[in-house]
């Protein structure tokens, strides 16, 4: 019995069900994404609608990959979303290791400016991004695309609450040994951080991923556009054709999907550990 008197059993049956329920709430438009994917073309536009194809088929991703040319689009967003997520996971660490351990003039106020600016929206200094990629020649290049994701406040404030639990022992003893504080970095504070650094990199990439209105502005060439603003192209010129629109739609969620199941471990491990010691 707990201390509302209700049996234990019955308690736990009862918070099962509420998130079995909430679980299959969350999934359902998901497996019925997938199952419109494999639907005949205008199978999908039926009253009511089938919840499952009555003869499925691979032709919805056929015609993405032989006709739309999906394969470039999906290239193209593994290439800025891993290079976004190599260069942002290096210039983060960094930071916030340098805010969380390093002494140097002007640290606690630089890091105040920082998280101040965290309130001012994205889409403000797009402008003057774009602009300023204008005169260095990166518009229309994958470099272009790259930029805005190199490093954000979020990530150092990530890094730096999580490096401030390192202890300045393990830090004083190589430079004592005369080790040079890129070794130390490369050396100890690196696998010191590899839960955060998991955590991080999955945001960066996912950000990356999902990203539709940097790349809308600064990528003209179709052939350099990534994956969401494929998919809005697409659904401008085949608004009835619900089956492909859904292939498209599974395409682009399937890569990070599995990329979270496989790294969630680490995940949780770096959020959670993250909030204990910082």
């Amino acid at each position: 019995m707990n201390d509302s008197g209700m049996p234990a059993w019955l308690a736990k049956s009862i918070v099962n069900g509420l998130l079995i329920g909430l679980a299959a709430l969350s999934l359902a438009p998901l497996l019925w994404m997938f199952a419109v994917s494999l639907m005949q073309p205008g199978e999908a536009s039926a009253f009511p609608p089938p919840l499952w194809p009555a003869d499925p088929t691979l032709h919805n991703y056929r015609e993405l990959f032989s006709r739309m040319g999906m394969g470039r689009y999906l290239f193209n967003s593994f290439l800025v979303s891993t290079v976004v997520t190599v260069i942002a996971v290096l210039l983060n660490t960094l930071a916030g290791y340098a805010f969380a351990k390093l002494k140097f003039p002007g640290r606690e106020g630089v890091f105040r400016v920082l998280l101040a600016a965290l309130v001012i929206p994205a889409q403000v200094s797009m402008m003057p991004l774009f602009l300023m990629l204008k005169q260095m020649g990166l518009i229309n290049s994958y470099a272009g695309a790259v930029v805005p994701g190199m490093a954000g406040i979020f990530g150092i404030f990530l890094v730096r609450q999580y490096a401030r639990s390192i202890p300045d022992e393990l830090l004083e003893a190589p430079r004592i040994d005369g080790a040079g504080e890129l070794r130390i970095f490369f050396q100890i504070v690196l696998p010191a951080l590899r839960p955060i650094l998991v955590t991080l990199a999955i945001f960066s990439f996912l950000g990356a991923w999902n990203d539709f209105m940097w790349p809308l502005i600064v990528l003209s060439d179709q052939d350099l556009q990534t994956l969401p603003v494929a998919l809005a192209s697409l659904s401008r010129e085949h608004v009835q054709d619900n089956e492909m629109m859904m292939a498209g739609s599974v395409v682009t969620v399937v890569p990070v999907l599995l990329l979270f199941l496989v790294l969630q471990r680490y995940y949780l491990q770096g959020l959670l550990v993250g909030s204990v010691k910082g």
